[in-house]
């Protein structure tokens, strides 16, 4: 048995009149991207300046118009890539970059320094704030800690202040472990620093209330925002951002109820690259965010082409069934799903908005093709055979056809243990019900109208490589050609059925003929295809292929 009894609670936040939970996501926060400081922290080999300049055009591309370039005092890469960036003028007017710093003298000055001629910068300072940071790691009690971010502030607040360029500053303040920090000594070290750095509505300080580790329920930690929000004294002039990791595997749905909870500003990665389990996905957040009808303000109109640069860059994967993006998300092999997607994709062509079930977007939104939507195993069903044959033939399979095609569908996936493509499933239709030759085979007919009277056939049929010439009359072409096989081959049958329709370009025929013939005996139905350019021609060979599966 596990040793579940050596783990305690955090204990819950002291907020009894919450009023998150009655709160929707009307609008997309404000997104920054940290994920060119995780591509160091969090990689296990490191992206190089031409890896990590691919990367931040992409993000300016995707519309992130705050990116975390990095931790400029931590190492040679970061400070170099800062300048790099700054030195070449390669951040847009639109574009504010964010670099980290701990609160520390020599640290604050590298990180000024690396900054020197920006346009637009966040000076992003931090210190650890928990009980377990300060007492297990640093040795010291709450007013050490709150000394030591007051000290940090100020001394942000004097290197701004002898700053003689026209760079414009924004202050931003993490308090990291919130989630691990009490409640109230969150608020009271975060107003210390916010009383240096006096922020107004007219100038907000950013705070980003982390996450850091992941320690309890999505709510609980909605419930630490809103108490944030409620019990600082500065609300009306700062952002409350978050920055959650994914240890519970929730840090998505953490960051979507800290926004209902009063956040306005959400730090990530895309795909959810970071420390440990990584970060907030905002791929996962601004999708959401769409699939809810409301502007994400990023662009994923061509999700694989950031997928793929991510992969180069980053040496990461993706699975394939991350949210969004992986790459069987699309897909259905389920034959009760694909028939339900089947029919609603028929059904969302007259309507205004997409609703289609299994699928809560249209693929094709993010640069997807309805290709990959259904999927044909061993475990599909009427409706996805339907669909492909449909989608990617023009055939409009009765029911009749289905019912008959699917267990031999089954059974070959079944037999080779795999998916089988389009082209496979078309295959084993063609040789089932059209490729049937034997052991008759149709060499030619012709037919003779007789004033709309009756109809009048000449045909000549091979059977067991001798070939036979026969005669018929009936009510139409169909009936005389039944009648005239059936008097020269003894073979007792009729038609049950018969459906045609126009296939589309690309195959070899223009038509198809579907037959059900029904034997006299026993009456026991046998299917039958044919294809030709004329339909006439189609209906005679889809009787030869239904004779012949009879025989057989």
């Amino acid at each position: 048995m596990m040793n579940y009894g050596k783990y305690k609670r955090i204990p819950s936040v002291p907020i009894t009149d919450r009023k998150w939970p009655g709160n929707r996501i009307e609008k997309a926060p404000i997104w920054c991207s940290v994920d060119l400081r995780d591509g160091n922290q969090a990689l296990e080999v490191p992206m190089d300046l031409e890896q990590k300049l691919r990367f931040f055009d992409m993000l300016i591309k995707l519309g992130f118009k705050t990116i975390e370039i990095g931790y400029p005092a931590a190492s040679d890469t970061e400070y170099g890539f800062t300048r790099h960036l700054i030195e070449n003028d390669l951040i847009p007017d639109d574009v504010t970059v964010q670099v980290l710093t701990m609160a520390r003298e020599d640290i604050i000055k590298k990180t000024f320094e690396s900054l020197k001629g920006v346009k637009k910068a966040i000076v992003h300072l931090y210190n650890s704030t928990s009980r377990l940071q300060r007492e297990v790691v640093f040795g010291f009690d709450k007013e050490k800690c709150k000394e030591l971010a007051v000290n940090g502030a100020r001394m942000i607040k004097e290197e701004i202040s002898r700053d003689q360029s026209d760079t414009e500053w924004f202050l931003e303040y993490s308090p990291e472990n919130f989630s691990e920090t009490e409640p109230d000594f969150a608020v009271e070290i975060v107003d210390a620093v916010l009383d240096v750095w006096q922020p107004a509505p007219s100038r907000k300080v950013i705070v980003n209330l982390p996450e850091t580790v992941e320690m309890t329920t999505p709510n609980e930690f909605a419930d630490m925002i809103e108490y944030f929000s409620t019990h600082t004294r500065y609300r009306d002039s700062i952002i409350i951002s978050v920055h959650t990791h994914n240890d519970r595997g929730t840090g998505v749905a953490s960051t979507e109820l800290a926004l209902l909870a009063g956040a306005e500003r959400v730090e990530g990665t895309l795909f959810g690259n970071g420390e440990r389990t990584g970060n907030a996905d905002i791929v996962t957040l601004a999708m959401n965010i769409f699939m809810q009808g409301i502007d994400p303000m990023l662009d994923l109109s061509n999700i694989d082409e950031v997928v793929d640069l991510y992969l180069s860059c980053t040496g990461m994967d993706i699975g394939d069934r991350q949210p969004w993006v992986g790459r069987l998300v699309y897909s259905a092999f389920s034959g009760t799903h694909q028939n339900a997607i089947q029919k609603g994709m028929d059904h969302v062509k007259n309507e205004s908005y997409w609703y289609v079930p299994y699928l809560p977007i249209d693929p094709v939104d993010v640069g997807r093709n309805y290709d990959p939507i259904i999927r044909i195993n061993s475990q599909s069903g009427k409706g996805g055979v339907a669909y492909i044959l449909e989608q990617y033939y023009g055939l409009m399979l009765p029911k009749s056809f289905l019912n008959d095609l699917i267990p031999v569908i089954k059974a070959e996936s079944d037999k080779n243990n795999t998916e089988l493509t389009p082209q496979q499933i078309f295959d084993i239709f063609d040789d089932t019900y059209i490729n049937v030759t034997a052991p008759y085979r149709l060499v030619s007919f012709s037919e003779i109208a007789h004033d709309d009277k009756f109809s009048e056939v000449a045909a000549k049929v091979v059977y067991r490589g001798v070939e036979k010439r026969i005669k018929g009359k009936g009510t139409g072409l169909l009936d005389a050609f039944v009648n005239a096989f059936k008097e020269a081959f003894d073979i007792s049958f009729s038609i049950n059925m018969y459906n045609e329709h126009a296939m589309k370009s690309g195959t070899d025929s223009a038509a198809i003929t579907y037959i059900e013939i029904k034997k006299d005996h026993d009456r026991k139905i046998y299917l039958g295809a044919g294809v030709s350019s004329s339909v006439t021609k189609s209906s005679v060979r889809a009787i030869i292929s239904a004779v012949n599966r009879m025989i057989k």
